[in-house]
């Protein structure tokens, strides 16, 4: 589903929106709503992130957001169920998680791929899982027909991106800069370098999706010009959570979405 979709935006010469909220941030009750606004703002993939005592990947905005969701009661089970009632209202919009490994371990890696199968899950980014110890963790999403997704950032070697790519199934995930996610300025040189390396090594064998500091429509447009498939925009939607929760940041959301969605449109 994630890769036809990618495939069906590629035909209409538009990118693809990715966007990343935290499961439960600011609290239970708010998570659909927040779909629904990114959704219906033109977002054409959630990404939702299980919280977890200790994002490592996770800068500072999405830390807090984190530790929000987790006082508001936020469980693995309790998110994934969450997002099997996103599922159900958006049958068509494919739906990634966001976790790390100790929460898969926790619960057993059967259960939990099951559990995210029954809920709709399409895609997972286990960001601090190396593919040394993914041979299982692949079979056992394969068999859900989940799609496994990696990073890769510009410190990765070329012949660790090669592996990386064939373990990948959906997009691959490629990591704008070196450090943590959250807001910047402008699109590094470094990206853009890092961009046109991936696309000449993995040569179209699978959509390409860059995350990690996006938060303008200009940084879109930038980064699709170069080539790659897709954005993920993260931090800046929390961002709008946090500063907003106790207006109607919902619409806020949908309009930043709208305009994101927008700048994807290449034709």
């Amino acid at each position: 589903m994630i890769k036809e979709k990618f495939d069906k935006l590629k035909a209409k010469k538009e990118g693809v929106l990715i966007a990343y909220i935290t499961g439960g941030d600011p609290n239970l009750k708010l998570t659909p709503l927040i779909a629904d606004a990114l959704i219906n703002g033109g977002v054409d993939i959630l990404e939702v992130g299980i919280p977890f005592s200790d994002p490592i990947a996770d800068g500072p905005t999405i830390q807090l957001a984190v530790e929000r969701a987790l006082k508001a009661g936020a469980t693995p089970r309790n998110i994934l169920d969450l997002i099997g009632k996103i599922k159900r209202k958006h049958e068509e919009t494919p739906i990634v998680i966001l976790t790390y490994y100790n929460i898969i371990y926790k619960l057993g890696l059967r259960k939990f791929f099951k559990l995210a199968n029954l809920n709709g899950v399409n895609g997972i980014v286990t960001a601090d899982l190396p593919i040394e110890e993914a041979q299982e963790y692949k079979q056992e999403a394969q068999k859900h027909c989940i799609d496994t997704i990696f990073l890769a950032a510009p410190s990765t070697s070329i012949e660790r991106l090669k592996m990386i790519t064939q373990f990948s199934s959906g997009f691959l995930y490629l990591i704008s800069t070196y450090g943590v996610t959250g807001v910047r300025e402008k699109i590094q040189d470094l990206t853009i370098k890092f961009i046109k390396k991936v696309s000449l090594i993995v040569n179209g064998k699978i959509p390409l999706a860059v995350g990690f500091g996006i938060s303008k429509a200009e940084h879109v447009k930038k980064i699709l010009s170069v080539g790659v498939d897709g954005v993920i925009v993260g931090s800046k939607f929390v961002k709008i959570i946090e500063e907003n929760k106790e207006e109607n940041f919902l619409e806020k959301m949908r309009k930043f979405a709208f305009e994101l969605k927008q700048a994807s449109k290449m034709s």
